[in-house]
């Protein structure tokens, strides 16, 4: 081993301002459209949803906005986060390659999630605002937020996709214990859930369902705001301190990664740790690499289209221009629940359109296979999410071994499975198959989407 194994940030070095990739970017975005008027959607036509210091964060032209002091409070409970050398899965790989992993699983919920839920439980309750509404996925954010309105004084009513609130009861009970009120998705508490349950009584949800009945819960009560954990531009705006910390760490290290690797299933993980250093490269200081990795289950970067669509299965939303298999997909039931989302972030698709960052889909099977070799060589069991960028991170290694490259390889470990053991007993018991997605399938929810605009 040669060097350190961590690089350790001061609490002096937390960033004190989030950073807005948007002026930097060659070309602005295509805006979110109203899906009556196909106009641009402006502050009133969110008013319903959110707040308007989110609202200004959503639409602002600025590089960098300052960091409530209430929040830096909170943030300290846990950032900065630290950026590990992982020596011992270099030797596991017998790769001449250096591979570093930012660890976002120290924070109080154990992912990156309350990089984002601490601000928008903030900015809620700064403007009156009583209880706030959300989907999660693999619970990840669902914990994220109920443990943010726990420390501002707001009720939290989250609804969990069905296949993962089946799958991981004890996210359930995190949430609980924070004060939040679950319910499976779909539900019958909901018009939308309602009209799922009708067609599908036995639907394992989707992120799009769960969404739909969290914003109708929202939309019909004024003291009521929804939040979400990923996908719109204040989400990743938030989570932008992997980054900027990231980049203090890497001139703690004196080294300068080649390639980053993140997962990707709505894109707040892998924007919040790429666009600090996309910043750097479009300015001409560093030239890395920048890789997303999706689930092969769920690929909407390498196998959907760049359409508007609904954010939602229900068309509640505003329609988004972004990477999309259709609002009406399903995708199977895997176990990264975090990443089984039909569209992409618009600002990360815009992205991946300009040609700035590369995008892969990975099968399951072979990401806990990389799940498995990380936790044994550096003590750490990731959540199913990370486990894509892993298995990416340990086919540019071996690549490396062929080449001889010294490559510099950079990844976010974005979570750890403490609460997601019962998807590795499905790996290690053989149990778990990997999906094959048919062409017909994509072709059928693309047939849904909204009319060109």
């Amino acid at each position: 081993m040669s060097g350190p194994t961590k690089f350790l940030l001061d609490e002096s070095d937390l960033p004190t301002q989030w950073y807005n990739i948007i002026p930097d970017l060659p070309e602005p975005p295509p805006p979110p459209l109203h899906p009556g008027t196909k106009q641009p959607v402006g502050p009133d036509d969110l008013a319903p949803l959110f707040p308007q210091a989110l609202i200004a964060q959503e639409m602002s032209g600025e590089s960098y906005i300052d960091i409530p002091d209430e929040v830096l409070d909170v943030y300290r409970l846990w950032r900065p986060s630290p950026l590990f050398r992982a020596h011992r899965l270099e030797r596991a790989l017998a790769t001449p390659a250096r591979i570093y992993y930012k660890y976002e699983g120290v924070s109080p919920v154990g992912s990156h999630k309350p990089n984002t839920a601490v601000p928008q439980a903030f900015y809620n309750a700064r403007e009156g605002v009583a209880k706030l509404t959300t989907e999660t996925g693999a619970g990840q954010w669902g914990s994220a937020l109920a443990f943010a309105c726990a420390v501002f004084g707001l009720e939290c009513e989250v609804w969990q996709v069905r296949a993962s609130y089946d799958q991981k009861p004890y996210r359930k009970l995190m949430m609980e214990t924070f004060g939040a009120t679950v319910h499976p998705s779909p539900s019958d508490l909901t018009a939308s859930g309602r009209a799922v349950l009708g067609e599908h009584p036995d639907s394992p949800g989707s992120l799009g369902i769960a969404i739909s009945e969290a914003v109708e819960m929202a939309a019909a009560d004024p003291d009521t705001r929804y939040a979400l954990g990923s996908v719109l531009n204040h989400v990743l705006l938030h989570q932008t301190v992997i980054g900027e910390e990231a980049i203090k760490q890497f001139e703690m290290a004196g080294d300068t990664p080649d390639v980053i690797v993140g997962c990707t299933g709505g894109g707040s993980n892998f924007g919040g740790l790429v666009f600090p250093f996309l910043r750097e490269k479009l300015a001409g200081r560093i030239s890395p690499t920048i890789r997303a990795v999706e689930p092969a289950a769920c690929p909407s970067l390498t196998r959907g289209v760049y359409a508007y669509d609904f954010g939602d299965t229900a068309g509640l939303t505003p329609l988004l221009k972004m990477h999309t298999l259709g609002h009406g997909f399903i995708p199977d039931p895997i176990h990264a629940g975090g990443l089984r989302y039909h569209g992409m972030s618009p600002l990360l698709s815009h992205i991946y359109e300009l040609g700035l960052i590369e995008a892969t889909a990975i099968p399951q099977q072979e990401c806990f296979a990389a799940g498995v070799r990380f936790a044994r060589a550096e003590g750490i069991i990731p959540a199913p999410e990370p486990t894509h960028a892993l298995a990416e991170c340990v086919r540019e290694a071996l690549r490396c071994k062929e080449t001889g490259e010294e490559k510099v390889i950079l990844t976010a470990l974005c979570g750890h499975a403490h609460l997601d053991l019962p998807a590795y007993g499905a790996y290690l018991g053989g149990e778990m198959v990997d999906h094959d997605l048919p062409e017909e399938e994509i072709e059928r929810a693309l047939a849904e989407l909204p009319a060109s605009t």
